[in-house]
């Protein structure tokens, strides 16, 4: 592997249900992108997770995580596992966000990020989803 390129690297951060864990994970998410020298990904990462954290803590009754991984040369995938096996109501189109107070998520990650999706996973034996995107560098500068 060549010198500059980055390595590969996950972190996870399990979350209480709580709405303050928001907060919590996007600034977790900003000092790991900067520290990995990739603040130019931060604005559009930050506006991603909350979506995802905020679907989670506020659509569930359980605990949540944020899944963070970066794989060279350029994905940054980003995920939020909760407690709740349902999937996830499909994105809106965007023409129909201008009045709603609520629901426009999924559908500001699916306009944000390269693709999206999501999968049934278990975890410490809780019944859950995994609901994920994921972004290219290349995309995003």
């Amino acid at each position: 592997m060549p010198e500059n390129e980055p390595e590969r690297w996950e972190y996870s951060l399990h979350i209480p249900n709580d709405p303050r864990a928001v907060t919590v994970c996007r600034r977790t998410l900003r000092l790991i992108l900067t520290l990995h020298g990739l603040i130019t990904l931060v604005d559009t990462a930050e506006l991603l997770a909350t979506e995802l954290v905020s679907n989670a803590v506020l659509h569930t009754k359980g605990p949540a995580a944020l899944r963070v991984r970066w794989s060279p040369p350029g994905t940054l995938r980003l995920g939020a596992w909760d407690t709740d096996p349902e999937p996830p109501e499909p994105p809106r189109p965007l023409g129909h966000l201008t009045d709603a107070e609520n629901g426009r998520g999924l559908t500001l990650v699916r306009a944000c990020a390269d693709v999206w999706g999501w999968q049934p996973q278990s975890r410490n034996g809780n019944r859950g989803k995994y609901v994920w995107c994921e972004c290219t560098l290349a995309a995003l500068n």
